[in-house]
């Protein structure tokens, strides 16, 4: 048995979620907040057989896409923030990342 656990964003969460309980697959979301952008993210957790990785990563491949996204940069440390003028930038955001971990055991109560 085998846990993939996947870092996506939170755009992504409800279309990914759907197309795991379309093809039986259980799963548990959790709110976080990714390091980078400081925003919303969702760590779905499932748990699926040995031979159903591969279906689990492909689902979570097609549903998870990647785009850019304009942010504006963090203001530099130590200066004076109030001259500070940000220029977005772009970046790629979206995807998923993804782990996946052995199970020893598993009990559910």
């Amino acid at each position: 048995m085998k846990l993939v656990m996947a870092v996506v964003q939170d755009k992504d969460t409800n279309r990914l979620i759907n197309a795991l309980g379309e093809k039986n697959f259980q799963s548990t979301k959790l709110a976080s907040t990714g390091g980078f952008l400081k925003e919303g993210n969702t760590t779905i957790m499932i748990g699926c057989k040995d031979e159903n990785v591969d279906e689990v990563l492909d689902i979570i491949k097609t549903n998870c896409s990647n785009r850019e996204q304009m942010v504006a940069p963090i203001s530099p440390m130590g200066g004076n923030a109030d001259s500070y003028i940000p220029n977005p930038v772009k970046v790629e955001v979206g995807g998923a990342t993804v782990f996946v971990l052995p199970i020893e055991s598993f009990y559910q109560f």
